[in-house]
């Protein structure tokens, strides 16, 4: 439980209450966390049984929101065998959420917990209310668990307590995003072809070939949106085979760049090649190296304004090549913690899954590495690293 040093203790000997910028930060002693898990660790033997047999992760909280009574599937997620060890402690600190270290006051005090569902789930229990919420909880590990969660609340021997509910929701989240993604993407696209072809019949003959040329491109951005799809799923799936060969960096910059000028998301935006960037060979796969950069490039179009410009680069140093996109916009603090997490989108709920795609193609199939970095006056820069002989023996045999 929380100890208080001299040090921290007013003039008058009081104890000043610990800083919070949500929930409260006060916890109950030692000595009253016992008596309150007597209470549970006492109840009929019904109870344990019913509570043994629920398959989510189920605790008791006290009005501090922490734990009194935890079930079995808690335990054995978190690979303890005695409730001892978690007893007295609030749920984000029990899940290692990297919010319920950044403050003295724990789980549940900071900026980021105004945000969190599980927070304001119990929250709403102590005022009498039954809760449902999702919730997202980022790891120190730099895991992401998305969760739903439902408080209720309860009176025992007197006592104000919510029964706090956990279950992982993340292929179901994963489920739905693929859906919307491939719905919004696809119908978009496909009504931009749509109306494309219904001008064919009211425009001039001289700009007939100009609306033609709109068409194939919307017909080609159709088809490539399909078989994002297709490749994200068979990645995930790890079913996708690469087939890697020798290429140009710059030859493949400049093709990917060229798709992207001609983007629906391009629109009003510059899309332009860094003056620096180098030529060399690299051993790989050019379907799925073409679809990181192009998440590269999409997310720093979605992530600009109109009339701010997109720059794509590639160096190389020591035996590693490096491809590059860079827009001015800064990401929120908030948004770069959950950057590349497999449910998070930088473009809001259900949309967009470019960042987690660039990690999982890059360090799954191409021997590579990706990150990123957003500041002030530097604005936002994603990097993906090949080692540009991956495989000798595989170049040899290519040669």
């Amino acid at each position: 439980m929380n100890t208080v040093s001299p040090s921290t203790r007013a003039i008058d000997g009081s104890i000043p209450p610990l800083p919070t910028e949500f929930a409260s930060a006060e916890r109950d002693a030692a000595d009253q966390i016992h008596e309150q898990v007597t209470l549970f660790m006492d109840a009929p033997p019904i109870v344990g049984d019913l509570v043994g047999n629920i398959p989510d992760i189920l605790t008791v909280l006290n009005d501090k929101r922490q734990v009194v009574y935890a079930n079995q599937v808690l335990l054995n997620y978190l690979g303890i065998d005695s409730q001892e060890r978690i007893q007295g402690l609030r749920p984000g600190e029990i899940l290692d959420c990297i919010h319920a270290v950044e403050s003295d006051g724990g789980c549940g005090t900071t900026e980021f917990c105004k945000t969190c569902g599980a927070v304001q789930a119990i929250l709403a229990s102590q005022q009498g209310k039954k809760n449902t919420k999702e919730c997202r909880i980022i790891q120190r590990s730099g895991e992401a668990l998305d969760l739903r969660v439902w408080a209720t609340p309860i009176t025992y021997a007197n006592g104000a307590f919510t029964v706090f509910s956990v279950a992982d929701i993340s292929h179901e989240k994963r489920r739905r995003a693929l859906e919307r993604i491939f719905f919004h993407d696809i119908l978009n696209t496909a009504g931009g072809l749509q109306g494309f072809a219904e001008l064919l019949d009211k425009v001039s003959p001289e700009d007939v070939g100009e609306v033609q040329h709109t068409i194939s491109d919307l017909s080609h951005q159709l088809i490539d949106e399909i078989l994002a799809q297709r490749q994200l799923s068979a990645a995930e799936n790890e079913e996708l085979v690469p087939e890697k060969k020798l290429i140009q960096t710059s030859t493949i910059a400049t093709d990917v760049l060229r798709t992207y000028r001609n983007h629906l998301v391009a629109e009003g935006r510059h899309v332009q090649l860094d003056p620096g960037i180098v030529d060399v060979e690299l051993h790989t796969d050019p379907v799925i190296l073409r679809r990181v950069i192009g998440n590269m490039i999409k997310n720093a179009l979605e992530a600009s304004k109109p009339g701010q410009a997109v720059t794509l680069g590639c160096d190389h140093q020591d035996g590693w090549v490096r491809f590059w996109v860079h827009n001015p916009k800064v990401m929120p603090r908030h948004i770069q913690l959950q950057i590349f997490q497999r449910s998070f989108s930088t473009k809001g709920t259900g949309r967009g899954l470019g960042t987690y795609s660039m990690k999982l193609l890059s360090e799954r199939y191409l021997d590579g590495r990706v990150s990123f970095a957003s500041e002030e006056g530097m604005g936002t820069i994603f990097m993906a690293y090949y080692p540009q002989v991956a495989d000798v023996a595989d170049v040899a045999d290519a040669a």
